[in-house]
């Protein structure tokens, strides 16, 4: 059983639902170009980014929440300050991974482990 929750929600809607139902928790979030019918994103950094994203997972803190975010349109742009998909981000902080820094793991895990 994992030590933490996922879920997934499309639009900026269902990302502030989501962390207003979890207040208090740490919040990690993941924004990644929307996907097609075959289950890829449009975007080839975030195809690249989310098995490196995944496999450092195993890392988040006890009991923090893992949102993984599709479609970031300019809602997201404005109030989360986004400039790229893929982007990781501790909510609340200013810690923030954008594009190619997805791709190393080092700093995935380092965005997990340090407060």
């Amino acid at each position: 059983m994992a030590l933490y929750e996922e879920l997934k929600v499309h639009g900026y809607d269902a990302f502030c639902t989501a962390v207003g139902d979890r207040k208090g928790k740490d919040i990690f979030a993941y924004f990644s170009g929307d996907t097609g019918a075959d289950g890829k994103s449009w975007c080839p950094d975030c195809v690249k980014a989310e098995p490196i994203v995944r496999g450092e997972m195993s890392h988040l803190p006890e009991g923090s929440v893992f949102i993984y975010c599709l479609n970031p349109g300019n809602d997201f742009k404005k109030t989360l300050k986004l400039s790229g998909v893929p982007t990781l981000l501790r909510y609340g902080t200013p810690q923030k991974l954008v594009e190619e820094e997805c791709f190393k793991a080092n700093l995935v895990r380092m965005m997990f482990t340090e407060d």
